[in-house]
């Protein structure tokens, strides 16, 4: 009798397990799953087109990248699984683990033998002698979820003492110093950029912000006319045709294509600069390819495709906020300032507008910690907008039950 028992308990205890699931995922936003679904595709083609000739001159497969993308993809879609199964509330109490573990990778790419130095920048962490993961991606991420949190814990500190604006900028500021020493300026300027956005829009004041985004941007004009390197790059984007065959020749080569695409591009796999005229054209220069191929019309559905996949973040920051789910909010409403801000910088350099930085198109370019970060990114974000439709139709539910309720009530 007691093992049959327990046998029904543990039975009612799955069923309910699995009915919960089943309820929450009847709660997916398929219009973010669908232009998610839609730019991963299109990223997988014409990174095969950007990268078909240097595969097979650089390894004799001329589907390498392709393969390593795809193993990228199918473990990022594992970890964005993985997000859709654990509770937002989970990570905003983990708030001190993750700051942690991203300072922790963060020192440990700097320690020699832990880090590994591919063109002059040691990004890379590698265990046993293998590249496991460029550690700026997975700190970027932890650290807007401890943001998102601290911005909810000291919200009233921060709404009314530079200190509660100070603190997080304090620990924000040693991240970026850590990133600069591998160095990676593009990944500092984008964790900068990330941190304000949701400082300013969690309730800090206009004054603490509008000062800490000057200081911000005179110490980076500093940081860039002081090192020869970065001052090299700057002035090759002032006036690339200067030095056509020298600092200016990746983004010489890369307005070419760029102009070469015309309306309607010179079709799919029809590139010519990337032919290897244009370097990293299957990484930071994808976006050159693609205007080559597909033109300024299929240059305008790609922007547009990002344009729907930032407003649909900020959607789902409004619905959390509206919910008073401010820790949700403020993740939703980063993780829309992260893929902005970084297929603005991407396409921007590509346009010569903005000065070379090492940041990828997200879900287009080849970068397997790219890909990979992006999709557990994705996945918290779906997480969050499942949770957001969970508690709305169970609020309808107690409103339509008191209704019910009312009206059952005899009058006297």
């Amino acid at each position: 009798m007691a093992a049959t028992t327990a046998m029904r308990k543990s039975g009612t205890v799955k069923s309910h397990t699995v009915q919960a699931t089943f309820d929450l995922e009847r709660h997916i936003d398929w219009t973010l799953v669908l232009i998610v679904a839609t730019l991963l595709c299109f990223g997988l083609v014409m990174l095969t087109s950007a990268s078909i000739s240097l595969a097979e001159r650089n390894t004799g497969n001329p589907l390498f990248y392709l393969e390593q993308q795809i193993i990228a993809v199918v473990i990022g879609l594992a970890g964005a699984a993985l997000m859709l199964r654990v509770p937002t509330s989970v990570w905003e109490r983990c708030a001190l683990l993750l700051v942690c573990a991203a300072l922790g990778m963060l020192i440990a790419v700097l320690i020699p033998g832990l880090g590994n130095t591919v063109n002059g920048s040691t990004r890379w962490l590698t265990i046993g002698g293998v590249s496991v993961m460029q550690v700026s991606e997975p700190a970027r991420l932890l650290m807007l979820m401890y943001l998102s949190g601290y911005t909810v814990r000291h919200r009233a500190e921060l709404r009314e003492h530079f200190v509660g604006f100070f603190k997080p900028m304090l620990l924000i500021g040693l991240t970026c110093v850590l990133l600069l020493l591998e160095p990676d300026f593009g990944a500092a300027v984008v964790m900068l950029s990330i941190s304000l956005a949701v400082l300013f829009i969690a309730g800090a004041r206009l004054r603490d912000f509008l000062v800490s985004s000057l200081g911000v941007c005179a110490l980076f004009a500093v940081l860039a006319v002081t090192s020869p390197y970065r001052l090299k790059r700057l002035l090759g984007f002032l006036d690339p045709w200067a030095d056509p065959l020298g600092s200016g020749y990746q983004l010489t080569q890369s307005l070419i294509a760029i102009g070469s695409g015309q309306w309607f591009g010179v079709g799919l796999g029809g590139s010519v600069q990337k032919l290897f005229y244009l370097p990293e054209a299957h990484t930071d220069f994808v976006f050159a390819v693609i205007a080559e191929e597909l033109g300024l019309i299929g240059s305008m559905l790609l922007i547009g495709l990002f344009a729907a996949l930032v407003w649909r973040a900020l959607r789902i920051a409004g619905n959390s906020a509206l919910a008073g789910r401010l820790y949700q909010a403020n993740l939703a409403f980063g993780l829309a300032i992260w893929l902005g801000v970084q297929v603005f910088i991407n396409i921007g350099v590509n346009m010569g507008i903005l000065p070379t930085k090492g940041l990828t198109l997200p879900l287009i370019s080849y970068g397997r910690s790219s890909m990979l970060i992006t999709l557990v990114a994705l996945g918290l974000l779906l997480r969050i907008e499942m949770e957001n439709r969970r508690f709305a139709s169970q609020g309808q539910s107690r409103k339509k039950s008191k209704k019910k309720s009312k009206r059952g009530v005899p009058k006297r």
